[in-house]
């Protein structure tokens, strides 16, 4: 039922044109025009039709919109028929800090160094020496890390920023908060460990507004990603969604304190899964993600993501 080994060769296929697409200028020449016309297919089909059809690639098995039961399922169900207003907010990674900073205070959030709407403002003047993320607020790449400015090569800089600023993720993803917002650049400090390295990311997967379970992924940049599945106690979970599992992760000290923001800020949602960074005893806000991997990846167990599905609760309208 599950991802065969041809879907996965499929996806990296699929990646590794995007990363070409992407980074190089030769590559984003030769494929924006095919890309521009895939995308204008798109936009005529319908969004329903769209849906099934991806899913069915991604998956392995058909997407039951009018009875899911499944977490991938619901999390689709949600794509189509809860469109709001204010998930274009906060899908927003610039506009979002306003919503978190009223909901649980801007202690939580990670610094912001720099602004901008125009990819022409990335020069050395404008940026800081090192240690930073660059990215953008309605893309749902990771970002681009710099740990020392100094030798960068601000045209390139510039010129991958132009490209991420004409590209719309709904219209590949049937995300729909992604569709209205405005593109911006925001520059943020890069949080680093102890010794140097990226830390890992605590995702609160919370349901009706309450958080049903911790996914943990470590060594978000390196080669080999891992991810590890806990309970709201902290107890590790057999379940592997997406990634390999690793050695088990220390409970956070701060963990009653992350579950109870996680919890407000989920609150208006039916589903929405909280990122947080955990740093030197500090919590820091990472965003809000209203659709985990666009309800498309598997689980390696079908009985765990049917035992999520049953633990989330879709509206009867």
């Amino acid at each position: 039922m599950y991802q065969s080994q041809n879907q996965t060769l499929l996806t990296k296929t699929r990646k590794l044109i995007s990363d070409v697409y992407r980074t190089s200028n030769l590559g984003y020449s030769i494929l924006r025009p095919f890309y521009k016309t895939y995308e204008l297919l798109l936009r005529l089909m319908p969004d329903k039709i769209l849906l099934k059809r991806s899913f069915k690639k991604h998956m392995g098995y058909s997407l039951n919109l009018e009875n899911p039961v499944t977490l991938n399922e619901k999390i689709n169900w949600l794509k189509l028929y809860n469109r709001k207003n204010k998930h274009t907010l906060i899908a927003d990674k610039y506009r979002v800090r306003e919503y978190v900073s009223k909901t649980i205070g801007d202690n939580y959030l990670i610094p912001l160094l720099f602004h901008t709407n125009n990819p022409k403002d990335l020069v050395e003047e404008n940026l800081p020496k090192s240690n930073y993320i660059i990215k953008t607020n309605h893309d749902s790449s990771g970002g681009l890390i710099i740990r020392d400015g100094s030798k960068l090569n601000y045209k390139k800089i510039q010129q991958r920023f132009r490209k991420l600023m004409k590209e719309n993720h709904y219209y590949t993803s049937l995300e729909w908060q992604y569709k209205n917002i405005k593109p911006h650049i925001i520059i943020e400090k890069l949080l680093l460990t102890e010794d140097g390295g990226i830390p890992s990311d605590f995702k609160f997967h919370c349901f009706n507004g309450k958080l049903e379970f911790i996914m943990v992924d470590l060594d978000r940049f390196g080669e080999l990603r891992t991810r590890n599945l806990y309970d709201k106690d902290w107890n590790l979970l057999e379940c592997k969604w997406g990634r390999p599992n690793n050695k088990a992760v220390a409970k956070p000290n701060k963990l009653n304190e992350m579950i109870e923001i996680a919890e407000k800020l989920a609150k208006e949602f039916i589903y929405i899964r909280v990122d947080f960074y955990y740093v030197k005893e500090k919590i820091y806000f990472g965003e809000l993600t209203l659709h985990h991997a666009s309800g498309l990846q598997a689980f390696t167990d079908e009985e765990c993501d049917k035992k999520f599905g049953n633990l989330l609760n879709l509206p009867k309208t």
